[in-house]
């Protein structure tokens, strides 16, 4: 499971913990200090979209070999970059490269309105790797006409016809994944994840008919292929070597046999060995057996991810998206963080959950703190803070899971924000002041016990199914909001400062608890259309978990819904009581995951977090308006450029920044173009 990213609000960052530094460090941090103060974070800004930059740090302290190992793992993730463009949906691979033709080609008027909004259209089909917003879904919206496009497709000898052509302009695969309430969520969901006429009921009673050889190691049917329906009859096309995305998988597996071959060690080595036999064969049988290795190797300065993983973006939760994210261990917190890890069980034991539900041996849990070298796929250009993997709860309960916090993304965030937005939706300096002074931390916090804790946190009743089949389309937006609930209530806990994590644990449970309900009701909003429901399952569960607490809360005025000068703020007049409630709804999503009760969780989500209440969204979007920050980012990646010796031999590898979002993306089609426009 992964952590995305969240409103550029000071709630995000990362602050280092207080906890008595070595004074004979002090010049050193002081010059890496000012060293992170000159850096340039900002690239530029269009449409709702920032692009940052982000740092390496500890690049030189590694040694050419784990160099190079970097070096290779972040080649077989972008190899693999086009594959999500085609999983998004099926056309975004044509309409992408006439784009770009276009872009490059064009030798007309380049400073008209038209050819403006061409170019942020543009800018913002790269950032979604496709023509639907990354976040929200819907299609974007070109503010230029089918006529100006024809004219640069004729100016540029640049072929985009009939259906693909009007698809950009007209209301025709409107949603890449819909997860409305009784609608055939596959048949009405533009992600290609399932071919023309698949429904709900082909998916469901495909599924229900796959039987795994170890009924207590179910396997991840549907993780890798696509589902279609040839001649009436449902059939998977695998994504291997020789199958969907071959071409590009083949450039996956050559770089990752010359990562394999600079492994760090060998539990490692092996690790990487199975995920190439997986890439060659598609056998989910070897995708466990890889995770099982992955997980166990915890040992080197160098991880990373990379596969079909993450299932957010197929409506029912069976297909993974591709992904890749290569990783550099930030020693000093992770040292300082895996006191979380260590004390795993001492959190299991005193959670809210009914005793059932609780895991009598919490294993494997470990936690890092990166610095991330490279991403691609889902996790670029927008990318998580957090992830917390494998996802398999079997394989969490039998031999646990990584939790890694992506450090260097969180400190790009925090240097490239103001605090203009904040001070608008605080309800008084007391909570701006507490945001200020102990946000950040809290909010590094929450991603640590998100990640670490929740997602590790609870087990299924015997005999109950995978959440994907019995929770359905609310698996997701259930499982993370669970995770943040067991977040949200160890950040109100005395055992942090017990721990050495926080030395004021009240006033960083306070500043934790005030941004999540103000981003929870009030702040990501500015996300949303006015009208829209909320779609994304992070957002719905920031939502549901806010607005149920809000509700229940009520008799006792646990949290004061405030309107001043015309404006709406949230005030939480008492946090034990909230910190109780918090704990009731951790018991509650528990259950409902352990059980699979289908009912229980489809009333929670669709009652507390899908519907927006449209008074407060108009008004939230004109008080945003004063504000030139947009709500979301996203980074270009640093670029690795290797030396090499007459014999081809690499011999250095250094790491420069990328100027322009533009020239990265041209770049990337450039030199990872192996699929053919049509899959």
């Amino acid at each position: 499971m992964k952590l995305k990213s969240i409103l550029n609000l000071a709630l995000i960052g990362a602050v280092l913990v207080s906890c008595g530094k070595d004074k004979s460090k002090k010049n050193v941090e002081e010059m890496a200090s000012k060293e992170e103060v000159s850096f340039n974070y900002n690239v530029e800004q269009f449409a709702d979209i920032k692009i940052l930059r982000y740092q390496v740090p500890g690049w030189e302290n590694l040694t050419l070999k784990e160099q190079k190992l970097v070096y290779y793992l972040t080649q077989a993730g972008l190899s693999g970059r086009d594959i999500m463009w085609d999983q998004n949906y099926r056309y975004n691979l044509k309409i992408r490269k006439a784009l770009e033709n276009i872009y490059t080609n064009y030798k007309g008027d380049k400073s008209s309105d038209d050819w403006n909004a061409f170019e942020t259209y543009l800018k913002r089909v790269w950032f979604s790797n496709g023509i639907h917003h990354h976040y929200s879904n819907d299609k974007l919206k070109p503010e230029f006409s089918s006529e100006y496009l024809k004219e640069l497709l004729s100016q540029t000898k640049t072929v985009l016809e009939g259906e693909v052509f009007e698809v950009i302009f007209n209301d025709e695969d409107s949603k890449k994944v819909n997860q409305a309430k009784g609608v055939d969520n596959v048949g009405l969901s533009a992600v290609n994840f399932y071919g023309p006429n698949v429904t709900n009921t082909d998916v469901e009673s495909f599924y229900k008919a796959k039987v795994s050889p170890n009924s207590e190691k179910p396997l991840s049917f549907g993780l890798n292929s696509q589902l279609v329906k040839e001649d009436g009859v449902l059939k998977e096309r695998v994504y291997k070597s020789g199958g969907l995305y071959g071409k590009a998988i083949d450039q996956i597996i050559k770089w990752l046999e010359l990562a394999q071959g600079v492994a760090e060690n060998k539990a490692q080595g092996d690790a990487l060995g199975l995920l190439i036999e997986y890439y060659k064969t598609g056998n989910l049988q070897t995708w466990d057996d890889y995770n099982v290795a992955w997980t166990a190797a915890t040992e080197g300065n160098i991880d990373y991810i990379n596969s079909f993983i993450e299932v957010y973006k197929d409506p029912l939760g069976y297909r993974g998206s591709y992904e890749s994210i290569v990783q550099v261990k930030d020693f000093d917190m992770s040292e300082k963080m895996s006191v979380l890890s260590e004390n795993a069980q001492w959190f299991e034991d005193n959670s809210p959950l009914m005793e059932a539900h609780k895991k009598a041996n919490v294993v494997g849990v470990t936690y890092k703190v990166v610095n991330v070298a490279g991403e691609a796929g889902d996790a670029s250009p927008s990318t998580p803070i957090g992830v917390n993997l494998p996802n398999a709860n079997w394989i969490r309960a039998a031999v646990g899971s990584k939790s890694v916090s992506l450090g260097n993304i969180t400190n790009a965030y925090n240097n490239a924000t103001g605090s203009e937005r904040l001070k608008e939706f605080v309800n008084d300096d007391e909570e701006f002041e507490l945001e200020e002074k102990y946000g950040q931390l809290g909010d590094k916090l929450h991603t640590a016990l998100h990640e670490v804790i929740g997602h590790a946190s609870g087990q299924l009743n015997p005999g109950v199914g995978e959440t994907k089949e019995t929770l359905k389309n609310y698996a997701s937006t259930l499982e993370e909001g669970r995770a943040d609930l067991v977040g949200l209530y160890y950040l109100y806990s005395p055992k942090l400062q017990e721990l050495g994590l926080v030395d004021d644990w009240k006033s960083v449970g306070k500043a934790a608890y005030d941004g999540y309900i103000r981003n929870g009701l009030l702040t990501q909003l500015i996300r949303l259309n006015l009208g829209d429901d909320v779609e994304e399952a992070h957002m719905r569960n920031r939502q549901w978990v806010s607005a149920w607490a809000f509700e229940k809360g009520k008799a006792d005025n646990v949290i004061e819904k405030v309107t001043r000068d015309g404006k709406t703020y949230f005030n939480i007049n008492d946090y034990e009581k909230l910190h109780d409630l918090f704990g009731q709804l951790l018991r509650e999503t528990q259950r409902i995951k352990s059980e699979g009760d289908y009912a229980a969780v489809e009333a929670l989500v669709e009652g507390y977090g899908v519907k927006v209440d449209q008074a407060i969204h108009a008004e939230v979007l004109e008080r945003n308006k004063q504000f030139k920050s947009a709500p979301y980012s996203g980074f270009v990646n640093p670029v690795l450029v290797a030396d090499k010796n007459d014999e081809g031999e690499i011999v250095d590898i250094k790491i420069t920044q990328p100027e322009t979002f533009s020239g990265q993306m041209l770049d990337y089609s450039k030199a990872y173009n192996f699929l053919p426009e049509v899959n």
